[in-house]
């Protein structure tokens, strides 16, 4: 019994502290959801379905038939040990310290959008009236670390991929912060918290499709997704920004697409598929957490948030296996002539529904 009580005792005094301590706003959403702890969770679970869905689609052999038992997880999980042990190189005439930190600063600066997102009604690390405007602001660095890396590698195939990145951020930027104006109208605030409170009846993608569709083409545009993977495109530029990249900085690397694509999907899934509407939740869970409740507004909402975002990430990754990669001609071509064109149109539309509401 006197065992018993020691266990009871410190459970009561380390761990229910401990998990409170995690469950503040400032520490669970950086650091576990939609932070730091389920982004590399994500990374694996997307890289292993994109290339399921590409392996079924295109038949390659590996994804269908190495660990054929284990759905093909092993050899992701060879790949991702290569990228973690393999010995980092650095070429001759490169600048050192931006090559070195160039990644780590680029992965890093893609989880900061992350810190704005709301887990569930006034649960986040940053509350903010601005916190849509300031999420999206947070997403344009990471490309200007894309810049210098390729300008470091002393490569001129790394330079070209970079180069080709600033040709499409500069044409697809307008049009992502375009296509967020819409719902701005519609809903009249840029809190993330206000705009899903105002789609408890119809979700945005209902109210603007348009906005919707413009928002997800821009998604690929800024994460280099099919038929937008243009600035690494291996039968061109050999791997673009990042050819002269080994090991973990090239696991980096690679990893900030699929980071800042997470980032983007919940956003898409906070302002145009309601968010954690419509569901209608329990007061609090059970006390199965060492006797403590979770509240209802941590867990719930977050897993419907997090669902949307993932069928949105799958929808993104599933288009290679279907559309070829564009030139970089016709990528900004599309950008500045039919994107932006859809966005204006997608910002009157909410404007007219917004004075048919006055006039009603």
């Amino acid at each position: 019994m006197m065992a018993e009580d020691l266990v009871i005792q410190l459970i009561n005094e380390l761990l229910v502290p401990l998990f409170r301590f995690l469950l503040q706003p400032y520490i669970f959403v950086p650091l576990i959801y939609p932070g730091l702890l389920v982004v590399i969770v994500v990374i694996i679970f997307i890289l292993w379905l994109e290339r399921k869905i590409a392996g079924k689609v295109q038949l390659r052999y590996g994804p269908l038939y190495v660990s054929k038992r284990f759905g093909g997880i092993i050899q992701l999980i060879a790949d991702l040990l290569r990228y973690l042990f393999a010995e980092v190189l650095v070429p001759k005439g490169a600048d050192r310290f931006i090559f070195i930190f160039g990644p780590v600063l680029l992965f890093t600066s893609a989880l900061l959008p992350l810190s704005t997102i709301p887990v569930g009604p006034n649960y986040a690390a940053i509350t903010s009236e601005l916190s849509l405007l300031i999420s999206l602001s947070l997403l344009t660095i990471p490309p200007m670390f894309v810049l210098a890396m390729s300008w470091a590698s002393n490569n001129k195939f790394s330079f070209i991929g970079g180069l080709r990145e600033g040709y499409l951020m500069m044409a697809y930027e307008i049009s992502l912060f375009l296509s967020i104006l819409p719902m701005v109208i519609l809903f009249k605030s840029l809190s993330f918290i206000e705009i899903i409170e105002g789609q408890t009846a119809l979700w945005g993608i209902v109210l603007n499709p348009l906005a919707a569709i413009a928002f997800f083409i821009t998604m690929l545009y800024a994460t280099s997704k099919y038929p937008y993977e243009i600035a690494e495109a291996d039968t061109e530029v050999v791997c673009g920004p990042y050819t002269e990249y080994s090991g973990i900085l090239y696991g980096l690397s690679m990893g900030y697409a699929y980071i800042k694509t997470y980032a983007l999907s919940l956003i898409f899934a906070l302002i145009f598929l309601g968010g954690w509407n419509p569901i209608l939740w329990p007061a609090s869970l059970p006390p199965i957490w060492f006797g403590y409740s979770i509240p209802s507004d941590i867990l719930l909402p977050g897993l419907m948030v997090f669902i949307k975002a993932l069928i949105v990430m799958a929808f993104s990754v599933f288009l290679r296996t279907v559309y070829p990669r564009y030139r970089i001609d016709q990528a900004i071509k599309i950008g500045w002539h039919n994107l932006f064109t859809l966005s204006i149109v997608s910002v009157i539309i909410s404007v007219l529904i917004v004075m048919l509401k006055s006039v009603i």
